[in-house]
């Protein structure tokens, strides 16, 4: 499909279908997802970044879907559709968003469209989980796609001493309130204790792991071989060239498509959050990425046959 009949139909409006989540601890929290007309077979699970809330990203969906990639958006625990809100009673990390919060998430989608081809992806520390998440069930998917994301390790940042700081602050500040204060504070949203612990951790070491989970998740990466596309927003100090590389070089070997975003590009900022007002740039690079893919794979089944 052209950009040109991909904005005619994001112009017409594409209505999102709406798909409760439940999980066995009782948290419940919706999928909102966007579906191209007509028939389809490529389905991205999308993971958003800290403390957005799924509603965020409809536009970059309905783009997707525009150019024939239905797209089905996770809600963070604790963030707007999730009955959970992060508090001293209320906590939860890593373990949880990975072992119960996505397993639940794409179980309902594989039951209501079996017949999808699945791919992963995720927005800064959405794609940092989906790696991870990736590298535990990589039989589940086709490939893997970050947009503004890597690794949080101090060392890989301009301001690197300024980040260190923040990653021994914030678990103290949300020890201390039972919550990370992301909205009064100006990053992410409330977020829980136990996932600001676990994201600060790897913050201060450069290796990833989750409080309750025994998998060696450095481990686990260096064995993911999935393909993978990554874009980076030329302007993006939270996720820069040196995060990016650092979170890649944790992976196995495979097909790497790496593409960096500039403010032509966008016709706008091409920063962290910038790009989600204007994503549809950002969704003709994906779906002509997934359509490569295709070829790739119907080559090789040629090739075998």
């Amino acid at each position: 499909m052209s950009d040109h009949s991909a904005e005619n139909v994001i112009a017409a409006g594409i209505q999102p279908v709406v798909i409760p989540v439940a999980v066995a601890d009782g948290s419940r929290s919706e999928l909102l997802c966007a579906q191209p007309t007509g028939d389809w077979r490529r389905l991205l699970y999308w993971i958003p970044a800290m403390g957005i809330p799924a509603r965020h990203y409809l536009p970059l969906a309905e783009a997707l879907a525009a150019h024939g990639v239905a797209v089905a958006v996770h809600e963070w625990r604790g963030i707007g559709s999730s009955n959970r809100r992060a508090g001293r009673a209320c906590d939860w990390g890593y373990r949880e968003l990975l072992q119960d919060d996505l397993p639940a998430g794409l179980a309902v989608l594989r039951a209501r469209w079996p017949q999808a081809t699945c791919w992963l992806g995720g927005h800064s520390l959405g794609g940092q989980l989906g790696s991870l998440y990736a590298s535990l069930h990589p039989a589940e998917f086709a490939g893997l796609l970050l947009v503004a994301s890597g690794a949080p390790y101090w060392r890989r940042f301009r301001h690197r001493w300024l980040i260190g700081a923040a990653y021994v602050l914030a678990p103290w500040l949300a020890g201390l309130l039972g919550y990370l204060p992301g909205r009064r504070i100006g990053f992410g949203g409330n977020e829980a204790r136990g996932v600001i612990a676990d994201w600060s951790r790897t913050g201060r070491t450069g290796r990833y792991a989750a409080a309750g989970m025994p998998q060696d998740f450095e481990q686990q990466l260096a064995l993911l071989q999935l393909p993978l596309l990554a874009l980076r927003l030329r302007d993006d100090w939270l996720a820069p060239q040196a995060s990016l590389d650092w979170l890649l070089g944790k992976l196995g070997p495979g097909e790497r498509s790496v593409d960096v975003i500039t403010p032509q590009d966008l016709g706008g900022p091409a920063d962290h959050f910038g790009w989600m007002k204007t994503p549809a740039p950002i969704a003709a690079r994906i779906a002509r990425w997934l359509v490569a893919q295709d070829a790739v794979v119907t080559a090789h089944a040629g090739t075998v046959a």
